[in-house]
């Protein structure tokens, strides 16, 4: 396995039902960790690259609700 993170920028902050679609997302599709940014509105997410690829985590963030705008990109 190989992990990669990836950096989005969400727009409206993600409710209750959105952080329980996450939870669920970890157990199936290979996302390792998501850790939310509140005061720069960013998610990073530390995912399998061998079952993934960015923007596939980008398409499971919108699925659990999460205002995904672009990605930020890491130095």
């Amino acid at each position: 396995m190989t992990y990669l993170d990836v950096v989005f920028q969400y727009g409206a902050v993600p409710g209750e039902s959105a952080m329980r679609a996450i939870d669920g997302m970890r157990e199936v599709y290979g996302i390792r960790r998501v850790q939310f940014n509140e005061k720069e509105r960013t998610v990073r997410v530390e995912f399998d690259a061998s079952r993934l690829k960015a923007d596939g985590v980008a398409k499971l963030l919108r699925q659990a609700g999460i205002d995904v705008r672009e990605p930020v990109v890491l130095a």
